[in-house]
């Protein structure tokens, strides 16, 4: 599988809003958990993207001859998925085209239905294999591995590199 960096994502958003909207500035909608126990994750990619998006800048991209400026548009859900459904309404309210998150599992399953009916793009760190087998989300994409594809591979390198033995299963129901 190719690697794509988020700065060529970015930019394809831009080249979508664009397309549906003549204007200059694109704003990219970002929803992760930037406060409460996983503030720690939403931080880290609220800063990369922060990062893409400067350096998109800084090049002078422009489209149709256009200089266009990303923006991004920060919000926290919390992980918690009525807030993260509030979020994605609020950002499908302000017509925001193309998003950066969720980062739960749980909160990207009801939000994606938000985005869905919005016509929102949405690229989502979440793991859970059913967020893409959903009815009716061919604008949702999922840029890291699923559950399955992440316990497959952490059991092949317990058993075979670090000769585990026993484990331990935790499951939390989300």
């Amino acid at each position: 599988m190719k690697k794509i960096s988020l700065k060529w994502l970015v930019l394809a958003a831009g080249l979508v809003a664009l397309g549906a909207q003549a204007q200059e500035r694109v704003r990219i909608g970002f929803m992760s958990p930037i406060t409460g126990p996983q503030a720690g994750y939403g931080t880290d990619n609220r800063d990369g993207a922060a990062l893409a998006i400067k350096e998109l800048n800084a090049k002078g991209v422009k489209i149709g001859g256009k200089p266009v400026i990303f923006e991004l548009d920060v919000n926290d859900d919390v992980a918690d998925p009525r807030q993260g459904v509030q979020v994605a309404q609020a950002l499908v309210d302000k017509k925001v085209r193309f998003v950066l998150g969720p980062y739960n599992s749980g909160v990207t399953m009801p939000a994606s239905r938000v985005f869905s009916d919005g016509g929102v793009i949405v690229l989502t760190v979440a793991s859970n294999p059913r967020i893409t087998q959903q009815p009716n989300q061919s604008n949702l994409f999922r840029i890291g591995a699923t559950d399955n594809q992440l316990g497959a591979k952490m059991a092949v390198y317990a058993a075979q590199d670090l000769k585990v033995k026993t484990v331990a299963v935790i499951d939390d129901r989300t």
